[in-house]
């Protein structure tokens, strides 16, 4: 394939207010190193246009929605879709495997960033960091002793999925003196051990710890995984941190549960609708600590994770699988194997 005819698009939500790269400007760095032009791509409500199926041999998302409706005029060119991040339930796996498309994400570049994200959860809602702070602006100086905050060591901490997030998490959390538990059916007793968690059933879990960390990934299975039934299961001086994604716990239900006092508090950098709505009760309940979808955010999370996207993006158009293919199916379509081995002219 030659270079010089060769699209690479990036969609819009990759770029922030000023019109910067949110990866900034190494990883663009290795498209022009290895000869690559790149145009951006507008997104409208989460959606790229249809031309991005049709014009583009690689696309590189954030968040964008890319499913049967995006692709009923893909034309064939398109080879591999880079995603941002790792979490792809945006993103139709299925229909791009029928279609030869290549889907790959960044889960190493996250392990971290995310993990270090739900430790510092854990830490502002153990200490009442949110309320806390209110008090010493608010010159509540005589309430001091009328809050205080729950100690780690000796505590449980339950962390619901443990893939790479997850077993960075235990890493993480080891110095804190706290018996960590997982609930994944996925990973085998053995694996957890070895990661240092304790396997058990999610409701088990629910019950005996005292921050539930949610982990896992978005998909059919795990959708309101966290219910109404099973929230009722924590205890009333529980936390619960949500670093994966919203619809992973029934929002309605864990409003109420805040509420009523049924858990402690939350802290929260997923919603079931991103962006909430402003009417929202989780943005302005006193026991819960939101942020939108962008904690782990560093400087060199985001750098890592462009670094990997893009360097699956070179490695597909010169004719070689990139590491971390989503949808592995789609490598032995009659479409990849056309590509594969190819090399730039």
């Amino acid at each position: 394939m030659s270079n010089s005819v060769v699209k690479i698009g990036l969609s819009a939500d990759l770029f922030n207010s000023h019109g910067d790269a949110v990866f900034g400007e190494t990883p663009l760095a290795m498209l022009a190193d290895a000869g690559l032009a790149w145009t951006k791509v507008p997104t409208q409500q989460g959606r790229l246009p249809s031309s991005a199926f049709t014009d583009y041999d690689a696309l590189m998302i954030g968040g964008s929605r890319v499913a049967g409706q995006e692709l009923a005029d893909e034309s064939g060119r398109l080879r591999i879709i880079a995603r941002n991040g790792v979490g792809y339930d945006a993103v139709d796996t299925q229909e791009l495997s029928r279609r030869g498309i290549l889907l790959t994400n960044t889960p190493v570049a996250v392990r971290n960033s995310v993990a270090t994200i739900a430790l510092g959860f854990i830490l502002a809602l153990s200490l009442k960091l949110p309320l806390k702070t209110r008090m010493a602006r608010e010159n509540r100086w005589r309430e001091r002793a009328d809050h205080p905050g729950v100690g780690l060591p000796g505590r449980t901490l339950g962390i619901v999925g443990l893939g790479g997030i997850g077993k960075e998490l235990v890493r993480l959390m080891q110095p804190f003196g706290m018996t960590i538990l997982a609930a994944d059916p996925h990973v085998s007793e053995e694996s957890a051990a070895q990661a240092g968690a304790r396997l058990m059933p999610l409701d088990d879990l629910l019950k005996l710890s005292d921050f539930v960390v949610v982990a896992c990934l978005l998909n059919e299975s795990t959708r309101r995984l966290l219910n109404a039934e099973r929230l009722r299961l924590m205890k009333p001086s529980a936390y619960l941190v949500n670093v994966a994604r919203g619809p992973i716990i029934d929002e309605p239900a864990l409003i109420e549960c805040l509420a009523q006092g049924r858990i402690a508090g939350a802290g929260l950098d997923v919603f079931e609708q991103e962006p909430p709505d402003p009417s929202n009760p989780l943005l302005t309940m006193d026991n819960v600590i939101p942020t939108p979808h962008c904690l782990c955010w560093t400087d060199s999370f985001s750098a890592s994770v462009g670094r990997d996207a893009i360097s699956g993006i070179i490695d597909v158009l010169n004719g070689r699988l990139p590491p971390f293919v989503v949808n592995a199916e789609a490598k032995a379509h009659a479409r990849v194997q056309g590509w594969l081995g190819a090399t730039p002219a």
